[in-house]
Protein backbone atom coordinates (compact mmCIF):
# COMPACT_ATOMS: atom_id res chain seq x y z
CA UNK A 1 0.00 0.00 0.00
CA UNK A 2 1.31 3.46 -0.88
CA UNK A 3 1.82 6.21 1.67
CA UNK A 4 -1.12 8.12 0.14
CA UNK A 5 -3.49 5.18 0.59
CA UNK A 6 -2.23 4.72 4.12
CA UNK A 7 -3.03 8.36 4.83
CA UNK A 8 -6.61 7.88 3.61
CA UNK A 9 -6.90 4.69 5.60
CA UNK A 10 -6.12 6.63 8.78
CA UNK A 11 -9.19 8.77 8.09
CA UNK A 12 -11.75 6.34 6.62
CA UNK A 13 -10.55 3.00 7.99
CA UNK A 14 -9.06 -0.11 6.35
CA UNK A 15 -12.35 -1.55 5.10
CA UNK A 16 -13.04 1.44 2.84
CA UNK A 17 -9.56 1.27 1.31
CA UNK A 18 -9.77 -2.49 0.80
CA UNK A 19 -13.12 -2.10 -1.00
CA UNK A 20 -11.52 0.48 -3.31
CA UNK A 21 -8.69 -1.88 -4.17
CA UNK A 22 -11.06 -4.78 -4.88
CA UNK A 23 -13.17 -2.73 -7.29
CA UNK A 24 -10.10 -1.13 -8.89
CA UNK A 25 -8.71 -4.57 -9.69
CA UNK A 26 -11.77 -5.22 -11.86
CA UNK A 27 -11.43 -2.06 -13.98
CA UNK A 28 -7.66 -1.48 -14.23
CA UNK A 29 -7.63 -2.72 -17.81
CA UNK A 30 -9.64 0.37 -18.83
CA UNK A 31 -8.67 4.05 -18.71
CA UNK A 32 -10.75 6.99 -17.49
CA UNK A 33 -10.74 10.47 -19.05
CA UNK A 34 -12.36 13.54 -17.48
CA UNK A 35 -13.22 16.66 -19.50
CA UNK A 36 -14.51 19.94 -18.07
CA UNK A 37 -14.35 23.66 -18.79
CA UNK A 38 -11.88 25.08 -16.25
CA UNK A 39 -8.71 23.95 -14.53
CA UNK A 40 -9.20 26.17 -11.46
CA UNK A 41 -12.20 27.59 -9.65
CA UNK A 42 -15.38 25.73 -8.85
CA UNK A 43 -16.11 22.34 -7.40
CA UNK A 44 -15.51 20.23 -10.51
CA UNK A 45 -11.90 21.32 -10.89
CA UNK A 46 -11.38 20.97 -7.16
CA UNK A 47 -12.61 17.37 -7.12
CA UNK A 48 -10.63 16.37 -10.21
CA UNK A 49 -7.44 17.87 -8.81
CA UNK A 50 -7.67 15.51 -5.85
CA UNK A 51 -9.23 12.54 -7.65
CA UNK A 52 -6.49 11.87 -10.21
CA UNK A 53 -3.63 11.26 -7.74
CA UNK A 54 -5.82 8.80 -5.82
CA UNK A 55 -6.75 7.02 -9.06
CA UNK A 56 -3.06 6.67 -9.87
CA UNK A 57 -2.41 5.24 -6.41
CA UNK A 58 -4.97 2.46 -6.86
CA UNK A 59 -3.63 1.66 -10.32
CA UNK A 60 -6.35 3.11 -12.56
CA UNK A 61 -5.15 5.13 -15.55
CA UNK A 62 -6.85 8.52 -15.68
CA UNK A 63 -6.41 11.82 -17.50
CA UNK A 64 -8.06 15.24 -17.31
CA UNK A 65 -8.54 17.68 -20.18
CA UNK A 66 -10.03 21.18 -20.25
CA UNK A 67 -11.90 22.61 -23.22
CA UNK A 68 -11.19 26.07 -24.57
CA UNK A 69 -13.49 28.96 -25.38
CA UNK A 70 -13.55 32.70 -25.82
CA UNK A 71 -15.39 35.22 -23.67
CA UNK A 72 -18.54 34.94 -25.75
CA UNK A 73 -18.63 31.15 -25.36
CA UNK A 74 -18.40 31.37 -21.58
CA UNK A 75 -21.09 34.06 -21.52
CA UNK A 76 -23.33 31.63 -23.40
CA UNK A 77 -22.49 28.66 -21.17
CA UNK A 78 -23.16 30.79 -18.08
CA UNK A 79 -26.56 31.60 -19.56
CA UNK A 80 -27.12 27.87 -20.17
CA UNK A 81 -26.13 27.19 -16.56
CA UNK A 82 -28.61 29.77 -15.28
CA UNK A 83 -31.39 28.55 -17.57
CA UNK A 84 -30.92 24.94 -16.48
CA UNK A 85 -31.26 26.20 -12.91
CA UNK A 86 -34.52 27.79 -14.01
CA UNK A 87 -33.11 31.31 -13.65
CA UNK A 88 -32.90 33.77 -16.53
CA UNK A 89 -34.29 33.91 -20.07
CA UNK A 90 -34.01 31.09 -22.62
CA UNK A 91 -31.18 31.19 -25.09
CA UNK A 92 -31.42 32.62 -28.59
CA UNK A 93 -30.53 30.73 -31.81
CA UNK A 94 -27.46 32.95 -32.14
CA UNK A 95 -26.25 31.86 -28.70
CA UNK A 96 -26.67 28.20 -29.62
CA UNK A 97 -24.56 28.79 -32.72
CA UNK A 98 -21.78 30.19 -30.50
CA UNK A 99 -22.00 27.01 -28.40
CA UNK A 100 -21.92 24.72 -31.42
CA UNK A 101 -19.00 26.58 -33.01
CA UNK A 102 -16.96 26.21 -29.83
CA UNK A 103 -17.85 22.52 -29.69
CA UNK A 104 -16.60 22.03 -33.25
CA UNK A 105 -13.34 23.82 -32.41
CA UNK A 106 -12.80 21.72 -29.30
CA UNK A 107 -13.46 18.50 -31.18
CA UNK A 108 -10.44 19.38 -33.29
CA UNK A 109 -8.26 20.18 -30.26
CA UNK A 110 -9.15 17.76 -27.47
CA UNK A 111 -7.61 14.30 -27.76
CA UNK A 112 -10.33 11.81 -26.85
CA UNK A 113 -8.36 8.91 -25.49
CA UNK A 114 -10.14 7.38 -22.49
CA UNK A 115 -11.92 4.04 -22.62
CA UNK A 116 -14.58 5.71 -20.46
CA UNK A 117 -14.95 9.47 -21.03
CA UNK A 118 -16.57 11.50 -18.23
CA UNK A 119 -17.80 14.85 -19.58
CA UNK A 120 -18.69 17.32 -16.83
CA UNK A 121 -21.64 19.71 -17.13
CA UNK A 122 -23.10 21.51 -20.17
CA UNK A 123 -20.02 23.36 -21.42
CA UNK A 124 -18.29 20.37 -23.08
CA UNK A 125 -21.42 18.22 -23.47
CA UNK A 126 -21.38 18.53 -27.28
CA UNK A 127 -18.11 16.58 -27.52
CA UNK A 128 -20.22 13.43 -27.50
CA UNK A 129 -20.80 14.06 -31.20
CA UNK A 130 -17.48 12.23 -31.66
CA UNK A 131 -18.91 9.03 -30.16
CA UNK A 132 -20.19 7.64 -33.46
CA UNK A 133 -16.75 8.15 -35.02
CA UNK A 134 -14.43 6.93 -32.24
CA UNK A 135 -16.63 4.71 -30.10
CA UNK A 136 -15.65 4.45 -26.40
CA UNK A 137 -18.10 4.73 -23.53
CA UNK A 138 -19.35 8.18 -22.61
CA UNK A 139 -20.78 9.44 -19.32
CA UNK A 140 -22.32 12.88 -18.83
CA UNK A 141 -21.70 14.05 -15.27
CA UNK A 142 -24.14 16.84 -14.34
CA UNK A 143 -23.16 18.78 -11.21
CA UNK A 144 -25.94 21.38 -11.33
CA UNK A 145 -29.56 21.44 -10.21
CA UNK A 146 -31.64 20.61 -13.28
CA UNK A 147 -34.82 19.81 -11.36
CA UNK A 148 -36.74 22.73 -12.95
CA UNK A 149 -34.85 23.68 -16.11
CA UNK A 150 -35.97 26.15 -18.72
CA UNK A 151 -37.77 23.84 -21.14
CA UNK A 152 -36.30 25.22 -24.36
CA UNK A 153 -32.74 25.10 -23.01
CA UNK A 154 -33.16 21.54 -21.77
CA UNK A 155 -34.80 20.73 -25.10
CA UNK A 156 -31.55 21.62 -26.83
CA UNK A 157 -29.31 19.80 -24.37
CA UNK A 158 -31.35 16.64 -23.91
CA UNK A 159 -30.66 15.15 -27.40
CA UNK A 160 -26.94 15.57 -26.70
CA UNK A 161 -27.24 13.91 -23.30
CA UNK A 162 -29.10 10.96 -24.81
CA UNK A 163 -26.11 10.25 -27.07
CA UNK A 164 -24.19 9.25 -23.94
CA UNK A 165 -24.08 5.74 -22.49
CA UNK A 166 -25.12 7.02 -19.07
CA UNK A 167 -25.74 10.19 -17.06
CA UNK A 168 -24.81 10.98 -13.46
CA UNK A 169 -26.77 13.34 -11.21
CA UNK A 170 -26.05 14.36 -7.63
CA UNK A 171 -29.45 13.54 -6.13
CA UNK A 172 -32.74 11.90 -7.19
CA UNK A 173 -34.59 15.19 -7.65
CA UNK A 174 -32.21 16.16 -10.47
CA UNK A 175 -32.86 13.05 -12.56
CA UNK A 176 -34.63 13.52 -15.89
CA UNK A 177 -36.77 11.47 -18.24
CA UNK A 178 -34.00 10.06 -20.44
CA UNK A 179 -33.55 7.09 -22.73
CA UNK A 180 -30.19 6.21 -21.12
CA UNK A 181 -29.31 4.78 -17.68
CA UNK A 182 -28.98 7.32 -14.88
CA UNK A 183 -26.82 7.03 -11.77
CA UNK A 184 -26.72 8.99 -8.52
CA UNK A 185 -23.28 10.06 -7.29
CA UNK A 186 -22.95 12.86 -4.76
CA UNK A 187 -19.82 15.04 -4.97
CA UNK A 188 -17.21 14.85 -2.24
CA UNK A 189 -14.38 16.59 -0.40
CA UNK A 190 -10.86 15.40 0.22
CA UNK A 191 -10.03 15.24 3.95
CA UNK A 192 -6.30 15.35 3.18
CA UNK A 193 -6.35 18.48 1.02
CA UNK A 194 -5.02 21.82 2.22
CA UNK A 195 -8.59 23.05 2.35
CA UNK A 196 -9.71 20.35 4.78
CA UNK A 197 -6.74 19.03 6.76
CA UNK A 198 -6.21 19.94 10.39
CA UNK A 199 -4.56 23.32 11.10
CA UNK A 200 -2.84 24.55 14.21
CA UNK A 201 -4.44 27.36 16.19
CA UNK A 202 -1.60 29.75 15.32
CA UNK A 203 -2.27 29.47 11.59
CA UNK A 204 -5.97 30.14 12.11
CA UNK A 205 -5.31 33.12 14.37
CA UNK A 206 -2.75 34.64 12.00
CA UNK A 207 -5.16 34.36 9.06
CA UNK A 208 -7.94 36.12 10.94
CA UNK A 209 -5.53 38.86 12.05
CA UNK A 210 -4.31 39.39 8.50
CA UNK A 211 -7.84 40.18 7.38
CA UNK A 212 -8.74 42.33 10.37
CA UNK A 213 -11.17 39.77 11.81
CA UNK A 214 -11.53 39.79 15.60
CA UNK A 215 -11.20 36.20 16.86
CA UNK A 216 -12.76 37.23 20.17
CA UNK A 217 -16.15 38.05 18.61
CA UNK A 218 -18.56 35.74 16.73
CA UNK A 219 -17.80 35.29 13.04
CA UNK A 220 -20.43 34.43 10.43
CA UNK A 221 -18.88 33.24 7.17
CA UNK A 222 -19.87 32.31 3.65
CA UNK A 223 -17.21 30.86 1.36
CA UNK A 224 -18.27 30.71 -2.29
CA UNK A 225 -17.72 32.11 -5.73
CA UNK A 226 -19.16 35.59 -6.13
CA UNK A 227 -22.26 34.41 -7.96
CA UNK A 228 -25.80 35.77 -7.65
CA UNK A 229 -27.15 32.24 -7.19
CA UNK A 230 -25.03 31.98 -4.02
CA UNK A 231 -27.03 34.99 -2.72
CA UNK A 232 -24.23 36.99 -1.06
CA UNK A 233 -26.53 40.01 -0.82
CA UNK A 234 -29.04 37.87 1.05
CA UNK A 235 -26.29 36.84 3.46
CA UNK A 236 -25.51 40.52 4.12
CA UNK A 237 -29.19 41.14 4.80
CA UNK A 238 -29.29 38.22 7.27
CA UNK A 239 -26.13 39.44 9.00
CA UNK A 240 -27.59 42.92 9.46
CA UNK A 241 -30.67 41.46 11.11
CA UNK A 242 -28.48 39.42 13.46
CA UNK A 243 -26.28 42.43 14.23
CA UNK A 244 -29.28 44.32 15.60
CA UNK A 245 -29.58 41.77 18.41
CA UNK A 246 -26.17 40.13 18.79
CA UNK A 247 -22.64 41.35 18.16
CA UNK A 248 -20.99 39.60 15.23
CA UNK A 249 -18.84 39.97 12.13
CA UNK A 250 -19.42 38.75 8.58
CA UNK A 251 -16.87 37.22 6.21
CA UNK A 252 -17.72 36.81 2.52
CA UNK A 253 -14.75 35.13 0.90
CA UNK A 254 -14.21 33.42 -2.41
CA UNK A 255 -12.82 33.67 -5.87
CA UNK A 256 -13.96 33.38 -9.42
CA UNK A 257 -13.86 30.75 -12.13
CA UNK A 258 -12.56 31.09 -15.67
CA UNK A 259 -15.91 29.93 -17.05
CA UNK A 260 -18.00 32.43 -15.03
CA UNK A 261 -17.93 35.92 -16.58
CA UNK A 262 -20.55 37.31 -14.14
CA UNK A 263 -18.35 36.96 -11.06
CA UNK A 264 -16.67 40.36 -11.25
CA UNK A 265 -19.97 42.22 -11.49
CA UNK A 266 -21.40 40.30 -8.54
CA UNK A 267 -18.30 41.07 -6.47
CA UNK A 268 -18.75 44.79 -7.13
CA UNK A 269 -22.38 44.58 -6.04
CA UNK A 270 -21.31 42.90 -2.80
CA UNK A 271 -18.61 45.49 -2.11
CA UNK A 272 -21.05 48.31 -2.70
CA UNK A 273 -23.61 46.80 -0.31
CA UNK A 274 -20.96 46.21 2.39
CA UNK A 275 -19.05 49.46 2.03
CA UNK A 276 -20.43 51.25 5.09
CA UNK A 277 -19.79 48.44 7.62
CA UNK A 278 -16.26 47.75 8.93
CA UNK A 279 -17.46 44.42 10.35
CA UNK A 280 -18.18 43.03 6.87
CA UNK A 281 -15.02 41.55 5.38
CA UNK A 282 -15.26 40.93 1.64
CA UNK A 283 -12.23 38.89 0.64
CA UNK A 284 -11.37 38.09 -2.98
CA UNK A 285 -9.12 35.06 -2.88
CA UNK A 286 -6.77 34.08 -5.71
CA UNK A 287 -6.77 30.50 -7.03
CA UNK A 288 -5.20 27.88 -4.77
CA UNK A 289 -5.97 29.75 -1.54
CA UNK A 290 -6.97 26.50 0.10
CA UNK A 291 -5.06 26.95 3.36
CA UNK A 292 -6.52 30.43 3.78
CA UNK A 293 -10.05 29.16 3.21
CA UNK A 294 -9.43 26.35 5.67
CA UNK A 295 -8.29 28.82 8.32
CA UNK A 296 -11.19 31.22 7.71
CA UNK A 297 -13.72 28.44 8.20
CA UNK A 298 -11.98 27.05 11.28
CA UNK A 299 -12.01 30.57 12.74
CA UNK A 300 -15.75 30.95 12.16
CA UNK A 301 -18.62 30.43 14.56
CA UNK A 302 -21.30 29.65 11.96
CA UNK A 303 -21.01 29.02 8.23
CA UNK A 304 -23.66 30.07 5.71
CA UNK A 305 -24.38 28.68 2.27
CA UNK A 306 -27.56 30.59 1.50
CA UNK A 307 -27.79 29.61 -2.14
CA UNK A 308 -30.89 30.24 -4.23
CA UNK A 309 -30.00 27.28 -6.46
CA UNK A 310 -27.28 24.73 -5.82
CA UNK A 311 -26.09 21.57 -7.47
CA UNK A 312 -24.34 20.37 -4.33
CA UNK A 313 -22.25 23.03 -2.59
CA UNK A 314 -18.90 21.54 -1.53
CA UNK A 315 -18.44 24.38 0.92
CA UNK A 316 -21.18 22.86 3.07
CA UNK A 317 -19.35 19.56 3.53
CA UNK A 318 -16.09 21.44 4.01
CA UNK A 319 -17.59 23.40 6.90
CA UNK A 320 -19.31 20.39 8.46
CA UNK A 321 -16.06 18.43 8.28
CA UNK A 322 -14.46 21.16 10.40
CA UNK A 323 -17.21 20.88 13.00
CA UNK A 324 -19.10 24.04 12.05
CA UNK A 325 -22.91 24.20 11.97
CA UNK A 326 -24.19 25.33 8.58
CA UNK A 327 -27.18 27.51 7.77
CA UNK A 328 -28.02 26.74 4.16
CA UNK A 329 -30.63 27.53 1.57
CA UNK A 330 -33.17 24.72 1.36
CA UNK A 331 -32.23 23.95 -2.24
CA UNK A 332 -30.44 21.33 -4.26
CA UNK A 333 -27.66 19.28 -2.74
CA UNK A 334 -27.51 21.41 0.39
CA UNK A 335 -30.56 19.46 1.56
CA UNK A 336 -28.66 16.16 1.73
CA UNK A 337 -25.77 17.73 3.65
CA UNK A 338 -27.60 19.96 6.12
CA UNK A 339 -29.88 17.69 8.10
CA UNK A 340 -32.29 20.24 9.49
CA UNK A 341 -31.85 20.57 13.24
CA UNK A 342 -29.04 17.97 13.26
CA UNK A 343 -26.06 19.33 11.31
CA UNK A 344 -27.43 22.84 10.83
CA UNK A 345 -30.56 24.56 9.54
CA UNK A 346 -32.26 24.88 6.17
CA UNK A 347 -33.77 28.31 5.48
CA UNK A 348 -35.80 30.09 2.81
CA UNK A 349 -35.10 33.76 3.49
CA UNK A 350 -32.65 36.22 5.08
CA UNK A 351 -35.04 36.51 8.03
CA UNK A 352 -35.03 32.76 8.54
CA UNK A 353 -31.24 32.65 8.30
CA UNK A 354 -30.95 35.45 10.87
CA UNK A 355 -33.30 33.74 13.33
CA UNK A 356 -31.37 30.48 13.12
CA UNK A 357 -28.03 32.25 13.49
CA UNK A 358 -29.29 34.00 16.62
CA UNK A 359 -30.43 30.65 18.02
CA UNK A 360 -26.97 29.18 17.52
CA UNK A 361 -25.08 32.22 18.80
CA UNK A 362 -27.10 32.08 22.02
CA UNK A 363 -26.48 28.36 22.50
CA UNK A 364 -22.80 27.40 22.13
CA UNK A 365 -23.52 23.83 23.25
CA UNK A 366 -25.96 23.44 20.34
CA UNK A 367 -23.29 24.79 17.98
CA UNK A 368 -20.81 22.18 19.18
CA UNK A 369 -23.31 19.31 18.97
CA UNK A 370 -24.34 20.20 15.43
CA UNK A 371 -20.68 20.52 14.45
CA UNK A 372 -19.92 17.04 15.78
CA UNK A 373 -22.94 15.61 13.96
CA UNK A 374 -21.86 17.33 10.75
CA UNK A 375 -18.34 15.93 10.87
CA UNK A 376 -19.65 12.38 11.22
CA UNK A 377 -22.25 12.89 8.48
CA UNK A 378 -19.55 13.97 6.03
CA UNK A 379 -17.25 11.10 7.07
CA UNK A 380 -19.96 8.57 6.27
CA UNK A 381 -21.24 10.10 3.04
CA UNK A 382 -19.20 12.83 1.35
CA UNK A 383 -15.50 11.94 1.32
CA UNK A 384 -13.46 11.44 -1.86
CA UNK A 385 -12.96 7.73 -1.30
CA UNK A 386 -16.71 7.14 -1.56
CA UNK A 387 -17.04 9.12 -4.79
CA UNK A 388 -14.07 7.29 -6.29
CA UNK A 389 -15.65 3.92 -5.50
CA UNK A 390 -18.90 5.09 -7.12
CA UNK A 391 -17.05 6.03 -10.32
CA UNK A 392 -15.24 2.69 -10.42
CA UNK A 393 -18.50 0.80 -9.88
CA UNK A 394 -20.05 2.80 -12.72
CA UNK A 395 -17.20 1.75 -15.03
CA UNK A 396 -17.86 -1.83 -14.00
CA UNK A 397 -21.60 -1.47 -14.60
CA UNK A 398 -20.95 -0.15 -18.12
CA UNK A 399 -19.10 -3.39 -18.86
CA UNK A 400 -22.14 -5.40 -17.78
CA UNK A 401 -25.14 -3.66 -19.36
CA UNK A 402 -28.49 -4.94 -18.19
CA UNK A 403 -27.07 -7.04 -15.34
CA UNK A 404 -28.68 -6.34 -11.99
CA UNK A 405 -26.00 -8.15 -9.97
CA UNK A 406 -22.24 -8.15 -10.59
CA UNK A 407 -20.22 -10.46 -8.36
CA UNK A 408 -16.83 -9.31 -7.10
CA UNK A 409 -14.17 -11.80 -5.94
Amino acid sequence: MTSLLEAYQEVVGPQVVQELLVVAARVRHRSMQHINSTAVGGGVAEILTRLLPLLADIGVRATWDVIRGDQRFFEVTKAIHNALHGKGPPLTPEMWEVYQAATRANLEQVQLKGDVIFVHDPQPAGLVEARERIGRQWVWRCHIDVSTPDESTWGFLRPLVELYDAAIFSMPEFAQSLSIPQYLVAPSIDPLSDKNRELDAGTVSATLDRHGIDAGRPVLTQISRFDRLKDPLGVIAAYRLVKQRHDCQLVLAGGGAADDPEGEQTLEEVRARAADDPDIHVILLPPLSDLEINALVRGSTIVFQKSLKEGFGLTVSEALWKGKPVIGGAVGGIRIQVLNGVTGYLVHSPEGAANRALELLRNPALCRRMGENGHEHVKQNFLLTRQLKDYLLLMLALEHPGERLIRLP
